[in-house]
């Protein structure tokens, strides 16, 4: 009745959650967090690591379409009403921050240009 495909952004969410933090795992397993070579280490993985250059741009990429999942889910629920949950809406609101930071973290660590 009342259900449609924009309910399915908060389990795409999570699908994406899961991809990041799986990705994420097999890269920072061949990072380096030094300074002075933090920018190799990713040329490494991109050029060395078999597959390498498949999971740093499916962690990135995934990133994109976390946010575009993110700000479809928060329209459905500013369309659907769902702001009047406070405590929810609040806690979402947190979430969106705790996410922004996160995603700010992920594009200094690479120590390339668009870190600086």
């Amino acid at each position: 009745s009342n259900i449609s495909a924009w309910w399915n952004f908060g389990s795409l969410l999570g699908l994406c959650l899961i991809t990041q933090i799986l990705t994420g795992l097999f890269l920072a397993m061949h990072y380096t967090s030094d300074i002075s070579t933090a920018f190799s280490s990713v040329a490494h993985i991109c050029r060395d690591v078999n597959y390498g250059w498949l999971i740093r741009n499916l962690h990135a990429n995934g990133a994109s379409f976390f946010f575009i999942c993110i700000y479809l889910h928060i329209g459905r629920g500013l369309y659907y009403g769902s702001y009047l949950y406070k405590e929810t809406w609040n806690i979402g609101g947190i979430l969106l921050l705790l996410v922004m930071m996160t995603a700010f973290v992920g594009y200094v660590l690479p120590w390339g240009q668009m870190s600086f």
